[in-house]
């Protein structure tokens, strides 16, 4: 009611209500001074002696309150620069009422008149002070408010605090800090709690968010302190320094986040899908790729799992480095292994899987850019198909319990050189499943990754910083998209439900078109697009046509024969493949042709051999 209330006045109305206060302020301020300076003695001075000079002074403390814009200071506004102005306004009406009473001869001494312009910046300071209280409670329990716990009480998290003070849509409920002298004390009105009552605090306090507002820590140490927010239950942000917000020369610029629910078109799958601890705890992994997007989201998420010892290869000194050090900041004292080199070296490969007496093996190591796969066939074919065929065989002799290959809807009937490597390596691993009973081979098959290396969304955020265009192959191209932490987790689900030969996909929900992602981006970023409709737009999408061996649509699945999985959003299919001696024939063929740089001839080797189960599929399925 009182909210609703407070809404419907207009602004007229309350500069109207702060004049009448002002104006009631100034006669009660007067009858205290009197009853103050004369000791009780006030009555032989009657208020109708002393009314017109009431009258005088009220009037002119309408004027000026008007003329120092007191009035028209909002109260969310009255801060230490309002009450500059209100002890001007109490020293005018106090010199003012002075001289009235040498000229009226009222004979009141001059301490009444000190007495009266300090009552009058006391009372009306503090009617704006009480009110603003007020309303300010009336706002936050008229509307649903984002409640913050900042992890930081320096000057950064006491200027956020200053900030968010004046949101209607944010509250700022405590500070978190590892400071032992800043615990337990009131900051920028907050009281500091340490680290350790931080799950206690988002319970009891129905926290939505924590905000990690430490910009001058190391990246390792902030690192660990996202690391243990993980899995609070709310949503964790970092906050870069307001001086780092504005930088040097030119105001840095930065793209408004489309948002995921409407990306994806269904809700996010991290919380449905079911926890895999009990599957890795204790076990000895291998990661291959471990420095790419979503080997490196594995390695974050296994830590959870407690493995006995995680092993990372990658061919990037780069990405390796990036991805060992950040694990041994955040591991606790986990067991790693970085390991310097390529799938595609084979003594290597067996070397590390025996001498690691490694359990599970995630296979993500790929070249997954589709122009440069295409334009580079014989790297990317060695490295997809090759690469998983040595680290499969390797892993198989060393006897390894479960292999995973990280796959890609690209897959599925594939019309490009990189999609086709990814399906051969497919019926590589299945052949492999099919003949081993001592290591559990699966495959997981999802689409797009947000965020991941080389897709859509950073490329159209680059475009958009950089006024545009924004490049779209075809108007009507479709894509699936899922997070990178879905996709991780679904990786370590393949391995939990794999009983052999399995290609687990997850429900994306439908498929996103990429014009509509365009718009999005474009609007979200507070710019207009500009078209036909719209020709005085900000930013136009540019039509660059399909890329050779794209696809306007891409598919998930060979067969329309699904299986269930323990999990109602991930399905498993049993997909025809090649048999042994078909599949060494394949790896025959290609060896050839690589060794012997004949890229016409690796391209039939593909093309024979996807086909050829393609077919196998279509005559099984009919």
């Amino acid at each position: 009611m009182f909210y609703n209330l407070v809404m419907a006045l207009s602004r007229t109305q309350k500069q109207l209500l702060f004049i009448l206060m002002d104006a009631l302020v100034v006669p009660l301020a007067m009858i205290a001074a009197l009853v103050l300076s004369t000791s009780g003695t006030s009555d032989q001075l009657t208020l109708s002696a002393l009314l017109p000079m009431v009258i005088l002074l009220t009037g002119t403390g309408v004027a000026a309150g008007w003329s120092l814009s007191l009035t028209r200071i909002t109260l969310n506004a009255y801060e230490m620069r309002g009450v500059i102005r209100t002890a001007t306004y109490a020293g005018i009406l106090g010199v003012l009422g002075f001289g009235l009473n040498t000229v009226m001869r009222t004979g009141l001494p001059v301490g009444a008149f000190v007495i009266f312009a300090l009552l009058v910046l006391v009372m009306s300071a503090s009617w704006r002070i009480i009110l603003r209280q007020v309303t300010l409670n009336i706002y936050r329990h008229g509307k649903d408010r984002v409640r913050v716990l900042i992890y930081g009480a320096g000057q950064t998290g006491q200027q956020l605090v200053a900030a968010l003070r004046h949101d209607d849509a944010i509250l700022p409920v405590a500070f978190i800090d590892d400071n032992p002298t800043l615990q337990s004390l009131i900051v920028a009105g907050l009281r500091v709690h340490a680290p350790s009552s931080l799950k206690t605090l988002v319970l009891e306090k129905d926290i939505d968010r924590v905000v990690l507002a430490m910009p001058s820590i190391s990246q390792p140490a902030l690192a660990r302190i996202a690391h243990k927010l993980r899995h609070i239950g709310c949503e964790v942000h970092a906050l870069p320094s307001f001086a780092a917000m504005v930088g040097e020369g030119e105001i840095r610029k930065q793209v408004t986040p489309v948002s995921l629910l409407d990306l994806l078109g269904r809700s996010r799958l991290e919380s449905e899908l079911p926890g895999v601890s009990h599957v890795y705890s204790g076990r000895r992994i291998l990661v291959s790729g471990a420095g790419g997007s979503i080997g490196s989201e594995l390695c974050r998420q296994l830590i959870a799992c407690k493995p006995d010892c995680v092993v990372l290869v990658d061919h990037s000194e780069l990405a390796l480095y990036n991805i060992d050090k950040e694990l041994r900041d955040i591991g606790d004292g986990l067991h790693i292994v970085p390991v310097l080199g390529s799938v595609v070296d084979e003594r290597l490969m067996r070397e590390v899987l025996v001498e690691n007496d490694i359990d599970v093996v995630l296979h993500a190591a790929a070249y997954k850019h589709l122009p440069l796969v295409e334009n580079n066939v014989l790297s990317g074919l060695r490295n997809n198909v090759l690469g998983t065929k040595i680290l499969a065989d390797s892993a198989r002799s060393a006897g390894v319990d479960r292999f995973i290959l990280v796959s890609t809807d690209k897959a599925v009937r594939p019309t490009n050189v990189m999609g086709a490597s990814k399906r051969l390596a497919e019926l590589v691993v299945q052949d492999l499943a099919a003949r081993t009973p001592g290591t559990r081979f699966s495959m997981v098959r999802f689409g797009n990754v947000l965020g991941s290396s080389g897709s859509v969304i950073p490329l159209f955020e680059e475009q958009i910083l950089r006024g545009g265009p924004v490049t779209l192959t075809d108007p009507q191209v479709t894509r699936y998209f899922m997070t990178i932490s879905e996709a991780a987790r679904l990786v370590l689900l393949a391995g939990s439900f794999a009983r052999g030969g399995d290609v687990f996909v997850l429900d994306m929900g439908d498929p996103v078109p990429i014009r509509k992602l365009a718009r999005q981006m474009i609007e979200g970023a507070g710019f207009t697009v500009r078209d036909e409709d719209t020709p005085q737009g900000d930013i136009e999408i540019k039509i660059t046509g399909l890329r050779p061996g794209e696809k306007l649509h891409e598919e998930l699945l060979i067969s329309s024969d699904m299986l269930t999985t323990p999990h109602t959003k991930i399905l498993r299919a049993q997909e025809i493949f090649l048999s042994e001696f078909e599949v060494a024939t394949a790896i025959k063929d290609l060896r050839q042709a690589i060794e012997t740089r004949d890229e016409g001839a690796a391209r039939a080797v593909i093309s024979r051999w996807v086909e050829q189960a393609e077919l196998d599929e279509a005559a099984q399925s009919s």
